[in-house]
């Protein structure tokens, strides 16, 4: 008797629960993934530290990195003085913020430690940002030299594909001056980007080198990454259209995350259908109080 007399002092604590509700619904937008691991390489050998010096120049090194990542993409430096020195340098993609790209940059040293342990010599490449590091002595590679390549499982069907690769790969060795750039043609959407430090002319060369690479060793895949050791492009084809903010970077690993998508879509259903539920019950409360 009292619940049906009385029912408007029910409706605060529906408002309540349906914000509530509300509340618990995931947002549609998840931040994107710049820190999965692409490759590592780490040097067989570990320096001698009986007295600490490297790992305290290694320490140094880390803190100045970090902090630098807070405020540009590529920082480069060294740490430590005579045979103890050590060089490093850190470089994030060209289109991530400075929040990302620290972010993404803070993970690095702790995944070096994790699965290379102390060698004289390390690089760590995620897919948004890379460090590496090497102690005095260290022999020293070509610019050119490969360090990792991916290729799409997936051939890329029917005629032209070739051509609107190469006219992509093209377009994105003439826009290389600036060390970073992205453009796409015909549903071939392509990123290369250089290491800071590189000169334009040395560095359009290097993603030059880099895309006649992706032509021979990757053939007719939908993508490719080319990772070089002074620069880096990746193109994937999309026949039905480039998805928003799509990049080479994420190729190969997988589209969109579905789990998700499909967490978001069935929270939202659940809310709306306890609101729903929720005003119905209002309303046949009020409904019996007419009654009365």
């Amino acid at each position: 008797m009292g619940l049906t007399r009385n029912p408007s002092r029910f409706i605060p604590l529906l408002l309540l629960l349906i914000l509530t509700s509300l509340q618990l619904i995931p947002p549609s937008k998840s931040a994107p993934d710049f820190s999965s691991i692409v490759y590592k390489g780490c040097a067989k050998q570990s320096f001698p530290d009986p007295t600490g010096v490297y790992s305290q120049a290694l320490s140094s090194l880390y803190g100045t990195l970090l902090t630098q990542s807070s405020k540009s993409k590529f920082y480069k430096t060294s740490t430590g003085s005579g045979q103890s020195s050590i060089s490093g340098l850190f470089q994030c993609r060209g289109d991530l913020s400075n929040l990302d790209c620290y972010t993404c940059v803070s993970r690095l040293p702790i995944l070096i430690d994790k699965l290379c342990g102390k060698p004289i010599a390390a690089r760590m490449q995620l897919s948004g940002c890379y460090m590496l590091y090497e102690v005095a002595g260290f022999a020293q590679i070509s610019g050119m030299e490969m360090l990792y390549k991916s290729c799409g499982g997936t051939n890329a069907g029917g005629a032209g594909f070739e051509q609107k690769r190469d006219t992509a790969l093209n377009s994105l060795e003439n826009g290389m001056s600036g060390g970073f750039f992205t453009t796409s043609y015909e549903a071939v959407y392509v990123l290369g980007q250089c290491e800071g430090d590189v000169g334009a002319n040395d560095c359009v060369e290097c993603v030059k080198n880099a895309a006649q690479r992706a032509q021979v060793e990757c053939g007719s895949s939908i993508s490719a990454q080319i990772y070089l050791h002074k620069c880096f492009i990746g193109y994937s084809y999309y026949p039905n259209g480039i998805p928003k903010k799509s990049s080479p970077s994420s190729s190969g690993r997988g589209g969109p995350n579905t789990g998700k998508t499909v967490a978001i879509i069935v929270g939202g259903a659940a809310g709306v259908g306890f609101l729903v539920i929720c005003l119905l019950f209002a309303r046949g409360l009020l409904k019996k109080k007419d009654d009365y």
